[in-house]
């Protein structure tokens, strides 16, 4: 009995499995298995290739746009004030300015060699120019030293200003502006040792013809006085030598 039964059983399953369609029957395929894990990873990696891609791509973006950021600070305008104000002061110079056609006029009369021919009136008067010309130069280089040593408090403004912005430069662009705001600042310092310069040495050449001024009208008074029946219409010919 037992054995029928179990040949009753087996005959069941037989049917069973006859009458299941073939592709119920899920079949596992180690190959294919590992197959399918490796293109599964290759695809992971690929993935995380293209992220870490994108997001060098987003750091380099970020980095150019630090390097294209502008200077938050700017001297500009404080070191364009400090060059016109010693633009102006060059410019007010009196008397005898800066300008090559009133130097050559100047050294066409007032300065030039004396003559016989010219009066004591004229000697004294073209004396008194010059003098007032040597003390009006004194005063103008005066005045652009006393403007330049002003420069130099917005100066030392500008050069900590600068130097602590360049230190703090998020990128490229802005430590290049801070480094030529820098040299800007250096070139004001030049222009203004430039107009100390020029001053002083318009004074100093101004006084060195008056001096030579003098000693020529001297000699020509000293002929005047010697020449037989021709003397000093005027004793205040030597007052400004």
């Amino acid at each position: 009995m037992r054995r029928l039964g179990l040949l009753a059983a087996a005959g069941t399953v037989a049917l069973i499995l006859a009458t299941v369609p073939a592709r119920a029957l899920i079949v596992f395929d180690p190959n294919n298995y590992v197959q399918n894990v490796l293109t599964a990873a290759r695809e992971l990696q690929q993935i995380n290739n293209q992220i870490a891609s994108l997001q060098n791509e987003a750091q380099m973006l970020i980095n150019q746009a630090k390097n294209l950021a502008n200077l938050p600070y700017s001297s500009l305008q404080q070191l364009q004030s400090s060059i016109q104000r010693t633009q102006q002061l060059l410019a007010q110079a009196q008397r005898v300015a800066y300008d090559v056609e009133q130097i050559d006029r100047a050294f066409s009369t007032s300065y030039a060699p004396a003559t016989s021919s010219q009066s004591d009136r004229l000697l004294v008067s073209n004396a008194q120019s010059r003098w007032l010309n040597s003390y009006a130069a004194t005063q103008d280089a005066l005045r652009v030293q006393a403007g330049i040593v002003g420069n130099l408090d917005t100066n030392r403004i500008q050069t900590s200003a600068l130097v602590t912005t360049s230190q703090g430069a998020s990128g490229a662009l802005q430590a290049t502006q801070a480094g030529n705001q820098i040299l800007a600042l250096n070139a004001q310092q030049l222009a203004d040792l430039t107009a100390v310069v020029t001053a002083q040495g318009r004074a100093q050449s101004l006084e060195a013809a008056q001096r030579a001024s003098a000693q020529d009208q001297g000699r020509e008074q000293l002929r005047r006085f010697l020449t037989p029946g021709q003397g000093y219409q005027s004793s205040n010919v030597q007052m400004f030598h």
